[in-house]
């Protein structure tokens, strides 16, 4: 039997975020190490069997902040993915909906918003409103909620002129009912698919801004700050650098790979 590429894309997407999100899980309930513990004389230590990926220059165990940072890095971008998701839908659907003055005063604001360089944006807001989780999860909220909104407008104005939808506004169907339980279920495949393909991007720009210092905040683990705290040792320790850049990768790749082969089964 012949393996499409959407089919590979789906399997590889599934194994890699089973991959993660099982290390997050058990990130819950077991840690090799607490991942804050210091230990002076065990600094820069290789991997070995003590300490699977090493030590970096406080003595902390690698791995231990690796499946700790994973939790943290997953739950905000679940946070960013859901919310921009659920508020850019209903933007996006009532102004694909109604048309008209109140489409074109929604989507000129979404242009405004997009016309920021993503990551300059975020920075903007994480500097005004402070660091910390919260505040990160609204900087990429606002981030992501454009690209919902135009998918789901685009849905909507493909959908509104449709005979079950025509036949539904003469049988008197209030408009929000037409939207959310007659439109809405055609829309769902488009939406999952791009909310997994949010998600490897969501995780990419809380790791930069957790690179530039502007993302998770001690003494929480980063992946992104990981990143940054190593690079000064890169040559000396690489495992430092190479275990958070590592995970980064694998976790974009997965939700990637899970979103097109999502995208390639709803057509």
């Amino acid at each position: 039997m012949r393996i499409t590429e959407g089919t590979f894309e789906l399997k590889a997407g599934a194994v890699l975020a089973i991959f993660i999100g099982g290390i997050s899980l058990m990130s819950l309930f077991y840690l090799p190490y607490d991942y804050n513990a210091m230990d002076s004389t065990n600094r820069f230590s290789a991997p070995g069997l003590e300490n699977l990926l090493g030590t970096d220059n406080f003595g902390r165990d690698v791995l231990s902040r690796i499946m700790a940072g994973a939790r943290y890095t997953l739950l905000v971008a679940l946070f960013t993915v859901t919310g921009s998701a659920a508020i850019g839908s209903a933007l996006g659907m009532i102004s694909g909906y109604a048309g008209g003055i109140w489409d074109e005063i929604c989507m000129r604001v979404m242009d405004a918003l997009s016309s920021f360089p993503g990551i300059l944006l975020a920075l903007v807001m994480v500097s005004l409103l402070g660091n910390s989780p919260a505040t990160l999860v609204i900087a990429l909220l606002v981030l992501f909620i454009p690209g919902f909104t135009r998918i789901m407008r685009n849905g909507m104005l493909l959908y509104r002129e449709r005979d079950f939808v025509l036949a539904a506004r003469l049988a008197g169907i209030p408009g929000r009912r037409i939207i959310f339980v007659h439109i809405f279920p055609n829309l769902l495949p488009s939406l999952l698919s791009a909310s997994v393909l949010a998600l490897s991007n969501a995780v990419l720009a809380e790791s930069s801004l957790s690179y530039l210092g502007l993302g998770i905040q001690p003494p929480l683990p980063s992946w992104g700050r990981m990143l940054s705290e190593s690079q000064s040792f890169l040559f000396n320790a690489p495992w430092c650098a190479l275990a958070p850049g590592l995970m980064i990768m694998l976790t974009v790749l997965a939700f990637h790979y899970l979103g097109e082969g999502l995208k390639d089964r709803s057509y």
